[in-house]
C-alpha cells in the first residue's frame, strides 16, 4: 500500500513517530508521501524525509489556507525549494473557502501559479479541494489538454464532480477515511468511478477511519481505508491494494 497523503511530520507525532512508522511498515505500507503545508512546514517535512528516503517521499507546495498578505513571499520560498531539490510533487495546492473567503482570489493566483510550475517540472499536483469545487475547476479550465496530471486529495464529493475531475485528464480521486464514515454518500458514488482512477491516502493526523475517527489518524490505518474499497468494489483487499499502489506508481512515477 502507498499513502499518497499523510502529515505525519507535523507536531502531533513528535512523542513517538518512530513507532509510527514501524507500525505503517508492519501494516504493509510501502511508501507515505508528505505534501508541504507553507514556510513554516518545510524544515519539519524534510528532517524527516531524509532520515527514510527509500520510504517517505516529499512533495512542496503552500496550501490554500496559508495564502495571506504575503503569499508572493511564501511563493517564493516554495519555488527556491523547488529550484533547489528535487520532490515528488507540487502539494498540496488548491483553493479553500471553508474558513475564510478573503483571499479567495489570491488562493487562484497561488493555486493557478503552482499548476504552472508542476506542468514546467513535469509533476503531478496534489489538490486540496474544500467548499470550491466550482472554482478550482475553473481555475484548471486554462490547463485542460495541458497534460497536468494529479490528484483531487481527499475526495469526498458527488459523482458528477467525480466525473468532471476524471474527464478533465490524467487525475486520480484520492480516497481515505471518509469512505468509512456513515454521513458520506462516498460508497455509492464510487460505485461507479473505475478502480484505475483511485489512489488510496489517509490524510494524518486528520480523517481518522472508523473506528478511530475522531481521534488521531497515522498511516498504518490506510489497511482500514482498503478493507472499506474491497466491500465497495466487491474485490478482495489484495486486490484493491494492488490495483491502487500501482495507480499511484504510475501518477508519481516511483
Amino acid at each position: 500500500m502507498i499513502d499518497t497523503h499523510s502529515h505525519i511530520y507535523l507536531e502531533e507525532f513528535d512523542e513517538d513517530i518512530s513507532e509510527v512508522i514501524l507500525r505503517a511498515k508492519t501494516s504493509g505500507i510501502e511508501k507515505i508521501i508528505l505534501p508541504n503545508i507553507d514556510s513554516q512546514s518545510i524544515d519539519r517535512m524534510l528532517n524527516l524525509k531524509n532520515q527514510q528516503p527509500d520510504f517517505l517521499f516529499a512533495a512542496m507546495g503552500l496550501h490554500p489556507t496559508s495564502v495571506k498578505e504575503n503569499y508572493l513571499d511564501e511563493l517564493k520560498i516554495i519555488e527556491n525549494q523547488l529550484n533547489e531539490k528535487k520532490f515528488i510533487a507540487l502539494g498540496e495546492i488548491g483553493i479553500d473557502l471553508y474558513w475564510d473567503k478573503t483571499f479567495e482570489t489570491e488562493q487562484i493566483m497561488a493555486f493557478q501559479t503552482q499548476c504552472q510550475w508542476a506542468l514546467q517540472r513535469n509533476l503531478p499536483v496534489i489538490i486540496h479541494v474544500r467548499n470550491s469545487f466550482e472554482a478550482t475547476m475553473k481555475a484548471l479550465k486554462p490547463f485542460e489538454n495541458s497534460g497536468l496530471r494529479g490528484v483531487f486529495h481527499s475526495f469526498g464529493g458527488t459523482y458528477e464532480q467525480a466525473n468532471e475531475i476524471l474527464n478533465f485528464g490524467d487525475f486520480y480521486l484520492g480516497i481515505n477515511g471518509i469512505v468509512t464514515f456513515k454521513n458520506s454518500n462516498l460508497t455509492e458514488v464510487l460505485q461507479k468511478i473505475p478502480l484505475q482512477r483511485i489512489v488510496t491516502e489517509t490524510d494524518s493526523p486528520y480523517l481518522a477511519p472508523v473506528p478511530h475517527r475522531g481521534k488521531r489518524n497515522e498511516s498504518a490505518f490506510i489497511s482500514l481505508v482498503v478493507k472499506k474499497l474491497s466491500e465497495v468494489y466487491q474485490i478482495s483487499e489484495n486486490q484493491i491494494d494492488k490495483i491502487t499502489t500501482q495507480n499511484a506508481k504510475n501518477l508519481f512515477r516511483i
